[in-house]
C-alpha cells in the first residue's frame, strides 16, 4: 500500500492504474479507523480493482464548539489496518493541500431538502462541509465507485442527491452499519465514552428496535413513538437531540401511506453525540 499526501502524487498513481484499465473505488474517511471503516474498504474491494481510502479531518464540517482539535489523528494505526485490509492507496492530505486559500474562501456545495432537519438542523453548515469535501475528493480521485456507511444515513442521502443533481458519473454504494455485540453502532466517537457511559450507549439502538417493531406491526402513531423514545433515552441518562421517523427517500416526516420508513436518532451521552438509524419496510 502506498501513502500519498499531495493531489499531484494521487493523480499520477491513479493515472497509472487507469492506463491498465483498472476500476477505481474510493472510501472517504476522517481516520481513527475501526471495523466499520474496514468493512467499507472490503465493500469497495468487491466493486473495484483498486481501492483508494482517504483520511482527512475536514475542518469545514465541524461547527463552533465541536471537536475538530480533539478529533483523534491515528495515521500509523490506520495505515496498518488498511494494509491488512488490502487497501491500495491511502490519500492523507494536509488541510493546506485541500484548502490552499483556507476553508473560508472555498467554493461550497449546498444540497437542499435532504440536508435540512435532523443533523442538518443540529449542526448548521455541517452538510455543506461534507458535500463540498466529497465533491472535491470525487474530482481529485475520479473514481468509478464510492462507498459510504449507512450509519450516517442523512449524509449518505445528501451524497446520493448531490451526485444525481450534478450528474456525477460515480456509483454510490451504501454499506450496512457494523455494530458491537450489544448493538452499539461502531463509531470513532465511541472512544470518547467513559466506561459507565459505554454501558448505557446501546440504549439508542434498543429504542430504534422498539420503534421498528411497532412500525412493522402497522402503527402509524409516529409522534407517540418518537416522544416515548425520547423520554426513555432521557430517563436512561441521555440528552436526546432528536428521534424522527421519516420517509426513507425524502427524509421528510413519515406519512401513514409511506412504505419505507427510517428512524433517525441522535443523543448526547455526557459530551459525546451518538447517532444511529433503522430502516423498516412495510
Amino acid at each position: 500500500m502506498r501513502t500519498l499526501h499531495t493531489i499531484q502524487e494521487l493523480r499520477a498513481a491513479i493515472s497509472g492504474f487507469r492506463n491498465q484499465g483498472k476500476r477505481i473505488g474510493l472510501v472517504p474517511t476522517m481516520g481513527n479507523l475501526h471495523e466499520g471503516h474496514i468493512a467499507l474498504v472490503e465493500k469497495a474491494r468487491e466493486a473495484a480493482d483498486i481501492v483508494v481510502t482517504s483520511i482527512f479531518v475536514n475542518p469545514m464540517q465541524f461547527g463552533a464548539g465541536e471537536d475538530l482539535d480533539a478529533y483523534p489523528r491515528t495515521l500509523k494505526e490506520d495505515q496498518s489496518k488498511l494494509q491488512a485490509a488490502g487497501n491500495d492507496l491511502l490519500f492523507a492530505p494536509t488541510a493546506l493541500e485541500v484548502y490552499p486559500n483556507g476553508p473560508g474562501r472555498q467554493t461550497q456545495v449546498l444540497v437542499p431538502v435532504v440536508s435540512e432537519g435532523h443533523c442538518g438542523a443540529s449542526r448548521p453548515g455541517h452538510f455543506e462541509g461534507v458535500a463540498t469535501v466529497v465533491t472535491m475528493l470525487f474530482n481529485m480521485v475520479q473514481p468509478d465507485v464510492a462507498v459510504f456507511g449507512e450509519k450516517d444515513f442523512q449524509q449518505l442521502a445528501v451524497i446520493r442527491k448531490m451526485s444525481r443533481d450534478l450528474f456525477v458519473p460515480i456509483e454510490i454504494i451504501g454499506a450496512p452499519t457494523i455494530r458491537e455485540a450489544d448493538g452499539l453502532a461502531k463509531s470513532s466517537r465511541n472512544g470518547y465514552l467513559s466506561a459507565a457511559e459505554r454501558s448505557l450507549a446501546p440504549a439508542v439502538y434498543r429504542s430504534l428496535t422498539h420503534i421498528g417493531a411497532a412500525l412493522a406491526s402497522g402503527s402509524d402513531d409516529f409522534k407517540a413513538l418518537e416522544d416515548t423514545a425520547r423520554a426513555e433515552l432521557a430517563d436512561t441518562g441521555f440528552r436526546p437531540d432528536y428521534v424522527n421517523i421519516v420517509n426513507s427517500e425524502t427524509l421528510k416526516p413519515a406519512a401513514p401511506g409511506d412504505r419505507q420508513l427510517t428512524i433517525l436518532a441522535a443523543a448526547f451521552l455526557g459530551t459525546t453525540r451518538l447517532i444511529d438509524n433503522l430502516t423498516v419496510n412495510r
